[in-house]
C-alpha cells in the first residue's frame, strides 16, 4: 500500500509541467522594428512553444508613441500583450484605442486623467492568470509622474502570486538604472519578472533574484542597433558635436534585432525558475533558450 502512495505520488510530479513560458519584448522603435516583430515573433511562439508574449510598443510608430494600427499589427503577430511608456499618447488615436483595447497596458503611474490601465489580469493556456503591470520611474525624466513604488506595491497586494495568479510581469520604463534595481528588489518575491524597458540599450545583468523574481536593467530595443539608441545617426551626432539641432530625429531603417528577456516560471509559486537575454536577427549576436 505505501509502495503504491509512493508511486503515485512519484507519478504526479513527473506529470506537473512547471509552469509557463514568457516572452518579453523590448521597445518596438519604427518601421525596422515592427519588421523585426512580424519576421521573428510568430516563429519564436511556435518553436519555443510560448504561453505568453508580453511586446513594449511605445516608440513604435515613427519612433514616437504607437498607433491604434501598428498596435493592432503587434496583436497579429503574436503580442499577447502591448505595454506603453512616456510616450503612451504620442500619437493621438491611441488616447482612444487604450480606453477599448484591453491588451493595451498604459503605465500606472502616468495620470489619473489617461485612459486605459496599467495592470490587467489575463488568461494564459490552461486558464492560467496573468498579471502585466507597467509603472514610469522618476529620475532623470522629462516630465513628473506619481510615486511608482505605491502605485506597484498595491497592484501586487491585490494581485499575490501563488493563489489566481500564476505568474505576473512588471515593465519598469525609466532612465535611472539604479532605480530601475530599486524597483527588481522591491518586486523581488512578489512578481516573477520585473524588466527595465525605455533606455534602448540591453543590460548584460538578466538574473533571479534571491525571492524568485527574474530581473533585467534594459531588454535593449527591438530596433536597429546601427543607429543611436534606434534613431538614424546623422542628427543625434550633429546635436552632441555643434550642440545646435537641424533636422527631425528619424527611426534608423536597416535590419533590426528582437531583444528581450525569456522567463520559464513555476505555476505554483509564480517563482521565475530559467531566464535567457534574447536576440534574434541584426547586428547583436543570437541568444535565447536552446
Amino acid at each position: 500500500m505505501t509502495s503504491d502512495i509512493f508511486a503515485l505520488a512519484q507519478g504526479a510530479i513527473r506529470a506537473y509541467q512547471g509552469g509557463m513560458k514568457i516572452l518579453f519584448l523590448g521597445d518596438v522603435m519604427g518601421r525596422s522594428g515592427r519588421t523585426a516583430i512580424t519576421n521573428h515573433l510568430p516563429r519564436l511562439r511556435t518553436e519555443w512553444r510560448l504561453d505568453f508574449v508580453v511586446v513594449n510598443g511605445e516608440n513604435a510608430t515613427s519612433g514616437m508613441g504607437l498607433s491604434a494600427a501598428h498596435a493592432k499589427l503587434l496583436f497579429e503577430a503574436g503580442a499577447d500583450a502591448v505595454t506603453l511608456g512616456d510616450h503612451a499618447f504620442d500619437q493621438k488615436d491611441m488616447l482612444a484605442y487604450a480606453a477599448q483595447e484591453p491588451r493595451i497596458i498604459r503605465p500606472l503611474n502616468f495620470s489619473k486623467a489617461a485612459p486605459g490601465v496599467g495592470a490587467r489580469v489575463f488568461t494564459a493556456p490552461g486558464g492560467r492568470k496573468v498579471l502585466v503591470a507597467q509603472v514610469l520611474g522618476q529620475v532623470f525624466m522629462k516630465r513628473p509622474f506619481d510615486d511608482p513604488f505605491s502605485a506597484i506595491d498595491a497592484v501586487l497586494r491585490q494581485y499575490p502570486m501563488g493563489g489566481q495568479i500564476a505568474a505576473s510581469l512588471v515593465d519598469m520604463h525609466c532612465e535611472a538604472t539604479s532605480e530601475k534595481m530599486a524597483m527588481g528588489h522591491f518586486c523581488d518575491g512578489r512578481a516573477s519578472i520585473v524588466v527595465g524597458t525605455h533606455t534602448h540599450v540591453p543590460t548584460a545583468d538578466a538574473m533571479i533574484l534571491g525571492g524568485g523574481t527574474a530581473y533585467q536593467s534594459d531588454a535593449g530595443m527591438c530596433g536597429d542597433y546601427n543607429s543611436v539608441i534606434g534613431m538614424d545617426k546623422v542628427e543625434p551626432l550633429r546635436r552632441f558635436i555643434t550642440g545646435m539641432p537641424k533636422d527631425r530625429f528619424t527611426p534608423a531603417a536597416s535590419d533590426a534585432t528582437l531583444s528581450g528577456l525569456y522567463v520559464e516560471t513555476d505555476d505554483r509559486t509564480g517563482k521565475a525558475t530559467r531566464v535567457e537575454m534574447v536576440r534574434q536577427g541584426g547586428r547583436l549576436a543570437a541568444s535565447g533558450p536552446a
